[in-house]
């Protein structure tokens, strides 16, 4: 990528390699990053990096996320989430901050939020109610 090197990748407390595949429940607090495939769920309080070639089938609800591989699922982050231009997210998202890049791919919809309390108390099922009374 140019020789640019992100703030989030400098501390990555984890990894997940290309060519590993975990399926399970992510827990983390600090930076992670994902080269492989990962299916399940991910939770944690820092900055989650997918990067160019991983394939995730994941429900997320971190601080973070930078993608610039392939997610499916929920994200819900508390600060934001940058789509880089390999990257490709289908999926719904809740954010206060949401960039993309030329050429990356989102499929889904997105609620931005003013402030981190909202992202937990979200209500994503409306029921028609035509009564009022």
């Amino acid at each position: 990528m140019l020789g640019k090197k992100r703030r989030e990748e400098e501390e990555v407390r984890a990894f997940l390699g290309k060519g590993a595949e975990f399926t399970g429940k992510l827990m983390f607090n600090g930076s992670v990053r994902i080269d492989g495939d990962f299916k399940g769920s991910i939770f944690g309080s820092g900055t989650l990096v997918i990067g160019e070639g991983a394939q995730i089938e994941a429900d997320i609800r971190v601080d973070s996320v930078m993608v610039s591989g392939e997610v499916h699922g929920q994200i819900d982050v508390k600060k934001q989430i940058r789509i880089y231009s390999t990257g490709k997210v289908t999926g719904d998202l809740n954010t206060p901050v949401f960039a993309v890049e030329e050429g990356a791919f989102f499929e889904g919809a997105c609620r931005m939020m003013r402030n981190e309390a909202e992202i937990h108390t979200l209500t994503l099922e409306k029921t028609n109610t035509g009564d009022k009374g």
